[in-house]
């Protein structure tokens, strides 16, 4: 690990702890609430991952925007790191509730599954021991989540849903469609669930886009009509750069007219290695 890296999670382990603080301890007036301020800042600066992981072929992007009104704090979250053996790992998830406490549990979940990811066998592995992990602390809160593993040899994508907005893939050549996998419950809720796993080879150059559901839902938009204008988008722009799809993607919150925090994860990749599989 690089000595920045090292910095980074040593300032993040302390905004978590910051973050615990204020939640036993500042509970009234104006003071709470420039401190969830101050800490929504923090969250983007130091939670939210600076950059992430990608290999020869794929490139990736995401982008976050905090809640429009109310509390500016929130538990939406992406994250991409290195898995043992050379495969990448990626998750995006939502936290229920906006407050102090979220964005507490947000971190709490994110950590989880990175530590589970480094053991465990497929996503949906992952996300069962991340569940009876959170299980395991004092919450009530519970989060969704989708995470993603992506093999670099096998160009193949293996996903699981944990209540979660399901993803979008387009190809290059126009073809396009939502992930309608099935899922499991929100981490957090019961022991012992279980996650199906799908899997899927990226045959044909394109991207494969996950999201939060401030981004597709709002008062203008039930979630899958939000989830439609995703996937035209994602087709419209399935060979641009991955941080252009990624702030296009993020602009269909705005004709939801959303509240919520919002999270988008774009993995932009070229055909599959070695074949059409």
């Amino acid at each position: 690990m690089s000595p920045h890296r090292s910095t980074r999670s040593a300032t993040a382990e302390d905004l978590l702890t910051r973050l615990g603080r204020l939640t036993a301890q500042a509970r009234e007036g104006a003071e709470l609430q420039q401190a969830r301020v101050e800490l929504a800042e923090a969250l983007q600066r130091e939670i939210l991952p600076a950059s992430l992981p990608g290999v020869p072929g794929l490139r990736t992007a995401a982008r976050y925007a905090p809640a429009r009104h109310g509390l500016s704090i929130g538990g939406d979250w992406y994250d991409g790191f290195l898995l043992p053996g050379g495969a990448l790992g990626f998750s995006i998830g939502d936290v229920e509730g906006h407050d102090v406490e979220a964005a507490a549990f947000m971190g709490q979940v994110r950590i989880a599954v990175r530590a589970v990811a480094a053991s465990a066998a497929d996503p949906g592995e992952v996300l069962s021991r991340a569940n009876d992990l959170l299980l395991s602390v004092d919450c009530d809160l519970f989060a969704t989540c989708t995470f993603l593993r992506f093999d670099p040899v096998t160009w193949e994508v293996q996903s699981a849903r944990a209540g979660h907005v399901p993803g979008v893939w387009a190809t290059i050549d126009g073809e396009h469609g939502i992930v309608r996998d099935e899922g499991g419950l929100p981490l957090g809720m019961l022991p012992g669930a279980q996650y199906p796993v799908t899997r899927r080879r990226l045959a044909a150059a394109g991207s494969f886009v996950l999201v939060t559901d401030g981004v597709v839902e709002g008062p203008s938009f039930p979630i899958d009509a939000g989830l439609e204008r995703v996937a035209e988008v994602v087709r419209a722009h399935a060979d641009a750069d991955p941080g252009e799809l990624a702030a296009a993607v993020m602009k269909v919150a705005d004709s939801t007219g959303h509240q919520d925090d919002a999270a988008v994860l774009v993995l932009r990749h070229e055909a599959v290695r070695g074949g059409t599989g």
